[in-house]
């Protein structure tokens, strides 16, 4: 009932249910306080390492259930704020963090999880032959970048600028996902993507370049103050956060912040 109710209140936006994998007792991770369902609202890019993570959370708390709602970081703020049910919320960058903090429907301060860095995507082989971020305003050259309004394509535009690159993009898509699949699908030559999404891509490449160090984002997660399940928001968050969750996230290409 749960992925139903999410998928007619938030049409358009993909929803994943992940089916309870724990049997038996659970491992020291185990809390008394967890069980139930635990929604989790988390960037597009986040993806594949969350679908893990939500598994071994659920394999690590017997009863508890976690349902994973993935899209573009500003869309699910935007959700939020107009109230949505959801417990975590995992943004890739501070500012769309800041949406939901300013609307005052966090639960204490966010604390960063993980930063990410922007790569260019072409197709295995790189037929086209590019080689840097200069390279993406050759004529003839089609690119795929995320909106401005989205978190990877607030980091493409600082690094573009920074560089002083200029070009117009075949298309702008609303989640990196929607960028890469450009590629993908040979709609587009190449694509500013993160580093961890071409990683866990079949067929494509990674062009890395310098000016990428200007287009690093910082994830933030923070439990929401309208949290269904608090206890297992808790839980589901300090359970990403420890060692075990940062080798998951750092194993697919995510950066630990400098704090850790």
């Amino acid at each position: 009932m749960t992925v139903r109710w999410i998928r007619a209140a938030l049409a358009g936006v993909t929803v994943l249910s992940l089916a309870l994998t724990g049997c038996g007792g659970a491992d020291d991770e185990s809390s008394a306080g967890t069980g139930g369902t635990v929604t989790v609202f988390a960037a597009a890019s986040l993806t594949e390492t969350f679908t893990k993570l939500g598994k071994d959370f659920e394999a690590a708390h017997s009863g508890t259930r976690v349902v994973l709602n993935f899209a573009g970081s500003s869309a699910l703020a935007t959700q939020i704020t107009q109230g949505a049910p959801a417990d975590v919320f995992a943004a890739a960058s501070p500012a769309t963090m800041r949406t939901v903090t300013d609307a005052g429907d966090a639960a204490g301060a966010p604390a960063v999880l993980v930063r990410n860095q922007l790569v260019i995507a072409v197709p295995e082989g790189n037929p086209d032959r590019v080689g840097g971020l200069a390279d993406l305003a050759r004529p003839g050259l089609k690119v795929a970048l995320c909106a401005e309004q989205v978190p990877c394509g607030a980091a493409a535009k600082s690094t573009l600028d920074a560089a002083g690159v200029r070009l117009t993009p075949a298309t702008l898509e609303q989640d990196v996902k929607g960028a890469l699949s450009k590629v993908t699908l040979g709609e587009v030559d190449a694509a500013l993507v993160y580093r961890t999404d071409v990683r866990a891509a079949a067929g494509l490449a990674a062009v890395e370049f310098p000016e990428s160090a200007r287009g690093v984002n910082d994830y933030p997660i923070v439990v929401l103050k309208h949290a269904g399940n608090p206890d297992g928001a808790r839980a589901f968050v300090d359970h990403v956060r420890s060692e075990a969750g940062l080798a998951v996230l750092t194993a697919a290409g995510f950066q630990a912040p400098p704090s850790r």
